[in-house]
């Protein structure tokens, strides 16, 4: 193992030994290899950098608490990553290619995954950019395939704690059937101009809808979860806890997201995924941003500066959110069995 400080380990880059590369020509992927060269030599006119041809990943490897290392649902990673390459009129990457690529790249760097104790894990970011130079507006024919690991730390170093949102009706991230349910880096840049000033403020961004302005669509990077309870509330025992996520043609479809329903709907909670208003904040006992860097991110406040008001939702996690948040690290660092057969051992 790395003589690395482990604890100190945030969301930033460690270099790895191996990153994974493989090519693909006129619709043909060659096999993955793994080289110590971490530059891309690529033309001054290829289409990732002249028309954005780009699209990424992001999942990650657990050393648990049995001491073997677990990759959580690639497969699910693959597969939205052919999405992101057909809407960008890219050549999909195989999803067998993509899971050999993934294991190639965690035994090359095996002594970069942390120990169990620390609660840090091995990130891999897969990327996928169009390499044909071209000039007219148009797209690639070539493409390379890479996969980055590194070590990262816990999202949150110390106690699971809130972080304040603010509403911002200025920017847009993406636009209704555009490239928002794809995972490319033209929304992230696109969102910037929202991120770093909320940033700065100590606070992150919730986008609304870019048609009307009036639905809740993501948070900064992250797809955004909402706790609903009855009201008035029911006699004790016949409650029914809602679970809420937008539905939108402009987000990007969370695997974090759709394990936690999934763990949601097994704890007799009612899962919803439609139009949310800004307005209906005020009616949830629970919200939080959620994605595979932070798992769950809670939510204590959201700020409408537009508008002059605050929506105060708990000043400490909520006791659902807390609930699925460790349900679903438990399955990730084996400490509960994989009743849907999420992980995949890698031998160490």
């Amino acid at each position: 193992m790395k003589n690395i400080d482990w604890s100190k380990l945030g969301f930033h880059y460690t270099e790895p030994d191996y990153i994974v590369r493989a090519a693909c020509h006129n619709g043909v992927w060659e096999e993955p290899y793994a080289t110590q060269d971490k530059y891309i030599h690529l033309h001054v006119s290829a289409t990732c950098l002249q028309y954005g041809q780009e699209a990424f990943e992001g999942l990650k490897a657990f050393r648990g608490v049995d001491g073997k290392i677990r990759l959580f649902r690639w497969r699910e990673n693959a597969r939205r990553m052919a999405r992101s390459a057909e809407g960008l009129y890219m050549t999909p990457v195989p999803e067998e290619l993509f899971g050999k690529a993934i294991r190639l790249a965690l035994t090359k760097n095996m002594d970069f995954v942390p120990p169990y104790e620390t609660r840090a894990t091995l990130y891999f970011r897969p990327l996928l950019i169009g390499t044909t130079p071209r000039l007219g507006v148009g797209p690639g024919r070539d493409f390379e395939f890479i996969v980055i690991p590194s070590p990262i730390g816990p999202y949150y170093p110390g106690k699971f704690h809130c972080t304040t949102f603010v509403v911002n009706r200025h920017v847009d991230r993406a636009a209704p059937f555009g490239t928002g349910q794809f995972k490319v880096g033209g929304n992230y840049a696109a969102s910037f101009r929202a991120t770093e000033p909320a940033h700065a403020q100590g606070m992150d961004c919730l986008f609304l809808d870019a048609k009307y302005h009036r639905y809740i669509d993501e948070c900064s990077a992250a797809n955004f979860i909402g706790i609903k309870k009855p009201t008035p509330p029911l006699p004790e025992g016949k409650e029914v806890i809602e679970y809420l996520t937008p539905r939108s043609s402009a987000i990007l479809p969370s695997i974090t997201n759709d394990s936690l329903m999934t763990l949601a709907r097994e704890r007799g909670y009612k899962v919803t995924r439609r139009h949310i208003r800004l307005e209906e904040l005020a009616e949830m006992s629970e919200a939080a941003a959620c994605g595979t860097a932070c798992v769950i991110s809670p939510i204590d406040k959201v700020v409408d500066p537009d508008t002059n008001r605050i929506y105060t939702l708990g000043t400490e996690p909520g006791p659902v959110l807390s609930e699925l948040y460790h349900a679903l690290r438990d399955i990730q660092f084996g400490r509960s069995p994989d009743t849907h057969n999420w992980t995949e051992i890698i031998d160490n």
